[in-house]
């Protein structure tokens, strides 16, 4: 009755105890602006859907500058930040033309 992952092993060397470390911190990190950025595109998402432009226009500025940093990270590929604020853009405009 074994469980479905075997345990990993501690490293030896102290270089390799000390990435372990780091790799912890940094899957933090990362797991955190990964949250951050999905949070950001389905806010104005949803105010897109509500129907709501100031919010939707406002929230899509601050949007942009999270997609922005977690592509710079790496989180994500850069042309998957540009798709989604490509996406929403037209999705934002579109509900500004409809209204005016």
């Amino acid at each position: 009755m074994a469980s479905g992952k075997p345990k990993k092993k501690n490293p030896r060397l102290a270089s390799g105890r000390k990435r372990v470390r780091q790799d912890v911190k940094i899957n933090a990190a990362n797991t955190s602006l990964r949250s951050k950025y999905r949070t950001a595109v389905k806010n104005v998402e949803k105010a897109v859907v509500t129907g709501d432009k100031a919010k939707a226009s406002e929230l899509f500025g601050k949007m942009q500058a999270v997609v922005d940093t977690v592509a710079d990270k790496g989180i994500f590929h850069k042309n998957k930040a540009a798709r989604d604020k490509s996406r929403l853009s037209a999705k934002v405009k579109t509900m500004v033309a409809k209204a005016a």
